[in-house]
């Protein structure tokens, strides 16, 4: 394994670390809840009164930041290495993992962890694990 040195942003990266953890911290002190996106996104289909507003607030910011990002700095070119079949398997497989750990990773990741919850950090190490697991798997014994 290599580190890029040419393509290595250390600190766009600290400030993106940074932001996501101001940006989680302000969510629950003016929220009362989790940042996480998979129950966010998934409370839309379920939204309950005065829950709506901020859940759809939460979902633009999501998808204007790389607007926002894109006015100071050239984004990083998007390369697709699998099929959309792939991609959509995938997705659909992160979902059932989500339900089924209550959870995604970031809300167990960087919001149940900086909690100190002995859940998030036994979720966290799980699809970490499996992550590792599954690009072993794909890269070095079927050579994908």
């Amino acid at each position: 394994m290599s580190i890029d040195w040419i393509n290595f942003t250390p600190w766009s990266a600290l400030l993106g670390g940074v932001l996501i953890g101001l940006a989680s911290t302000l969510f629950i002190l003016l929220n009362g809840r989790i940042a996480g996106i998979s129950g966010l996104l998934g409370g839309l289909l379920e939204a309950k009164k005065g829950e709506l507003d901020y859940r759809l607030l939460f979902i633009a910011g999501l998808l204007l930041a790389p607007s926002l990002y894109s006015l100071g700095a050239t984004l990083p070119e998007v390369e697709m290495q699998v099929s959309w079949p792939w991609l959509i398997l995938a997705g659909l497989l992160v979902g059932f993992g989500s339900r089924l750990g209550s959870g995604c990773t970031s809300g167990h990741g960087v919001c149940g962890l900086s909690r100190l919850s002995p859940r998030s950090l036994l979720a966290t190490l799980s699809f970490m694990g499996a992550g590792f697991a599954t690009v072993f798997i794909l890269r070095h014994l079927l050579g994908g």
